[in-house]
């Protein structure tokens, strides 16, 4: 059978309700958190919460310039974190019982996640503190998890899959080479991974977090990005729920249920990282902080695992997974990595300059098309993020539309 139609098409009217007040109170928690934000910040920069903008030169009188970085208040992504778990709590109070697990797992994930976070932005974790935490805080999920394991191998990478394997076996096996040419190993369409599906959305959701982590440094990157990847995530809900892009499916109703989840808990998501954003942005009023980046990465693993689609959310972190492969040399210590492996700000032109000792993505980008202001690179960097975001799902639907590959 085939999803088609719209929502509200396809939605009774209590859904339907379900469905704008998951939209009221995402509106709600944009404001709340926009009103909510400029209230805590001097909090925040009193109890020492704050950080210098080293993309920055204040100005002195006359218009000169000196290295002195203002300081701006941090860790604000605390503020967003807690209106989304009020909103979330807020929201729960309107659904049936029947998703009462789910909800609680993905409520005790990110809020494992945030405090995560703000330890991180109080007390500086360790990398392998970064590493280990976030595993046990994925734990509600994965108990959660009632999805299917099976994943569907194209055609192609069965027939390559196929020929190494006998290679492997023939290698192993080399006393009955013969036999093994006669039959050779064939790799189903279908394959059960259990417990290594499992293992795999683990290392999804620490890598979700860290991601956006690493990918960071000037105004406005963590909460852009993260928003980038989760309108892509949204519209990949809605694109399920609307049948713009129909496939069969065997059971369109639990389609139907998974995406509405997913949606329930991106939403106020979005709502709370737009309101950030606009204090965020260039020149940022606040800092996001580690709070944000955990939380944010969080969410977006989250509201993928239990919508059972966590690998389509890799095709959105395409240029997180390639600042990943290229800071892993540094990562790894076997290049000397600095503690901020920022650009270079040049004060008489204003412009950030790459610096290429500093492996990663804002780097290489100013190293390929030059100097850019703070808030250009940025702004190339988000646009970045949507190509890909829309390259990889272009991908996905191509290849999901291609029926021989799946024969």
């Amino acid at each position: 059978m085939i999803v088609f139609g719209s929502v509200y098409v396809q939605l009774d009217g209590a859904a339907r309700v379900h469905v704008l007040l998951n939209w009221l109170s995402s509106a709600g928690a944009f404001l709340a958190t926009l009103f909510l934000i400029p209230r805590f910040a001097p909090r925040f920069e009193r109890s020492g919460l704050c950080g210098r903008d080293l993309n920055k030169v204040s100005g002195k009188a006359g218009g000169t310039t000196n290295r002195e970085q203002p300081l701006v208040p941090e860790a604000l992504g605390l503020v967003a974190a807690a209106v989304y778990l009020c909103a979330l709590c807020l929201f729960h109070l309107f659904r049936g019982p029947e998703a009462t697990p789910f909800y609680n797992a993905a409520l005790a994930s990110v809020t494992f996640m945030i405090l995560l976070g703000f330890a991180d932005d109080v007390l500086d974790l360790r990398w392998r503190d970064k590493m280990i935490l976030p595993c046990i805080a994925t734990l509600p999920l994965l108990a959660a998890y009632a999805g299917s394991t099976t994943v569907i191998v194209p055609q192609p990478v069965r027939v390559w899959l196929s020929r190494v394997l006998g290679q492997l076996a023939i290698w192993v096996r080399a006393d009955r080479v013969e036999a093994l040419k006669r039959m050779p190993l064939v790799v189903p369409r279908l394959v059960d991974l259990g417990w290594f599906y499992k293992l795999y959305m683990l290392l999804l959701a620490v890598f979700c977090s860290n991601a956006i982590n690493i990918h960071a440094g000037i105004n406005g990157l963590e909460v852009g990005q993260a928003l980038v990847i989760g309108c892509a995530v949204a519209l990949h809900n809605a694109a399920h729920l609307r049948g713009w892009f129909p496939l069969p499916v065997a059971d369109p109703e639990r389609l139907r249920a998974n995406h509405l989840f997913s949606l329930d808990l991106i939403a106020p998501f979005l709502a709370t990282s737009a309101a950030l954003f606009v204090h965020n942005w260039y020149p940022s009023a606040v800092f996001v902080g580690d709070t944000y980046c955990y939380f944010a990465g969080m969410c977006l693993a989250m509201a993928a695992i239990l919508g059972h689609y966590s690998e389509t959310l890799l095709l959105f972190f395409i240029p997180q997974v390639f600042n990943f492969l290229y800071s892993l040399p540094q990562l790894l210590g076997i290049i000397e990595c600095p503690r901020h492996r920022l650009p270079r700000l040049n004060p008489k032109t204003r412009k950030l300059e790459g610096v290429p000792s500093h492996m990663n993505l804002l780097n290489l980008v100013l190293l390929i098309w030059g100097p850019m202001t703070e808030r250009q690179l940025c702004i190339v960097l988000m646009a970045l993020q949507a190509f890909f975001c829309a390259l990889g799902y272009g991908l996905r639907m191509l290849v999901l539309h291609k029926v021989a590959w799946f024969s």
